[in-house]
């Protein structure tokens, strides 16, 4: 058998959250592109449209569900659309998640709260979901493993001003991610990716030209990330390529020890 069969995911199902753009819409399709059928969710219809008909290009079927991921029925939603339409579960990925940078003088508690619910505790409910469906495909199809991906960020192992909320969300999804593949070992893999500056729209928000030159030189490999780098490794680590990875905390950053946008301090 070819090595390169090892990255396929032929009549595999996978939940993508925050599929409507960006790195989710990237995921989706890469799994598209591997044999996957998908469900996709995000909270604007009209980008999930625009996944679903590259998904339809890639040659396989896209479940759409508006989901606004803090809410137990749109969670579930997610859940009930993969079973009952593909009658099977292999894969979630947590992808939605975020927030803005703030000084933390100026972040109050329930913002605080509300960016560990966003980033967190909705990849939690989602895993818990999840998770009994997927021990279910894998006795019903003597599949080998499920696998469940969560989407971190470099923010979350490297400290800097203005992330108080943000960094802490993501330091704590990375660890969540060790803690529940100690849990779910062997039968369900559990990892995360530590994203680095990644060309989406959430960045092009903040990004012009000196800005992205600054934000190149203090990256080793010398340019910032494109979604296809984060949906590369988001496909070895939910494919059977890596089915003896779990708990890992993978970095797709161009080498980043540090992030590569100075923030005010506090006092400066």
């Amino acid at each position: 058998m070819s090595i390169l069969n090892l990255f396929k995911l032929d009549n595999q199902v996978a939940i993508v959250t925050g599929a409507g753009r960006g790195i989710g819409q990237a995921i989706a399709v890469g799994f598209a592109e591997a044999g996957a059928d998908v469900v996709i969710g995000a909270r604007t219809l009209s980008e999930l449209e625009q996944t679903a008909e590259a998904v339809k290009k890639a040659g396989r079927r896209a479940v759409i569900v508006k989901t606004d991921i803090l809410k137990a029925e749109d969670r579930q939603a997610l859940i009930d659309a993969a079973i009952n339409e593909f009658g099977r579960l292999d894969i979630l990925v947590n992808n939605a998640g975020g927030w803005p940078p703030k000084p933390a003088l100026h972040t109050s508690p329930e913002e605080f709260e509300n960016a560990i619910s966003f980033n967190v505790t909705s990849a939690l409910a989602m895993t818990q979901l999840a998770v009994p469906h997927m021990l279910k495909t894998i006795e019903n199809n003597n599949t080998s493993s499920g696998s469940v991906l969560n989407i971190s960020s470099i923010a979350g192992t490297e400290p800097s001003a203005c992330f108080a909320a943000y960094g802490t969300a993501k330091s704590a999804l990375s660890f969540l991610s060790k803690e529940l593949a100690q849990d779910f070992a062997p039968k369900i893999r559990v990892n995360a990716i530590n994203v680095g500056s990644t060309k989406t729209s959430a960045l092009n928000t903040v990004l012009n030209d000196e800005i992205e030159a600054a934000m190149v030189d203090l990256t080793p490999m010398a340019r910032l990330g494109e979604v296809e780098d984060i949906a590369a490794a988001a496909l070895y680590l939910s494919s059977p390529a890596a089915c003896y990875v779990t708990g890992e905390i993978l970095g797709v950053h161009g080498g980043l020890t540090g992030l590569n946008m100075r923030m005010p301090r506090a006092f400066d």
